[in-house]
């Protein structure tokens, strides 16, 4: 998995959300209006499917690319779809 992406910045971002996420059991703690919770769930969502795209990024460049290349086209596509299909319920 690490030669497909970036790990580095995956755990900072990572490390980012995990602030987010923070920040957001504090507001609530804090008694910090509804909207501006939303805001920053919908912030956090947001970042943490960049992290899946990248992801998604590294595993077409690297994964499938390498199924198809030795030859297991069929399989790898049949993989593909279903690491997509639960991608997409994100």
């Amino acid at each position: 998995m690490k030669q497909c992406m970036d790990a580095e910045n995956l755990h900072r971002r990572l490390k980012k959300i995990s602030g987010q996420i923070n920040a957001i059991d504090r507001m609530i703690d804090e008694d910090v209006p509804c909207e501006d919770i939303i805001i920053q769930i919908n912030a956090a969502k947001s970042a943490l499917h960049k992290v899946g795209q990248i992801v998604m990024q590294g595993h077409v460049a690297h994964c499938v690319r390498d199924g198809i290349e030795s030859g297991d086209a069929d399989k790898t596509i049949e993989e593909f779809k279903e690491v997509l299909e639960q991608f997409s319920k994100f």
